[in-house]
């Protein structure tokens, strides 16, 4: 059974800084591509970034510079280093296997971590 547990959420001023964790089971993580989504109320489901099994990564552009994936396939976790966070990136972030730009196509997912940026 495939399992995704995130952690790391939680409440930041504007600017501050969070790391999220995913930790995966149940299928051979070394060869699966991840990815972050995030879904804030009000507004469709985003694909934030992934990290491919080789490790090459894709940001959703308003991320860029300020979020980085990163993959421990020794402990089989999958992060995401949220910097000089902003009130807009506010929302529910998920991990999931098999990551695409349109949601409804990755395969498994985690139960969620709370994200909430103050101005």
């Amino acid at each position: 059974e495939v399992q995704l547990v995130e952690s790391g959420g939680g409440s930041v001023q504007a600017g501050g800084s969070l790391r999220l964790s995913c930790s995966a089971s149940g299928f051979n993580f070394d060869d699966s591509d991840m990815g972050w989504y995030r879904q804030a109320p009000g507004r469709e489901c985003e694909l934030v970034a992934m990290i491919y099994s080789d490790g090459a990564a894709y940001y959703e552009d308003s991320v860029k510079g300020r979020f980085a994936i990163s993959r421990d396939n020794a402990h089989n976790t999958v992060y995401l280093a949220m910097n000089s966070l902003k009130p807009e990136d506010t929302a529910v972030y998920y991990c999931a296997t098999d990551p695409s730009s349109d949601c409804t196509e990755a395969t498994d997912w985690g139960q969620g971590t709370q994200v909430t940026v103050s101005s």
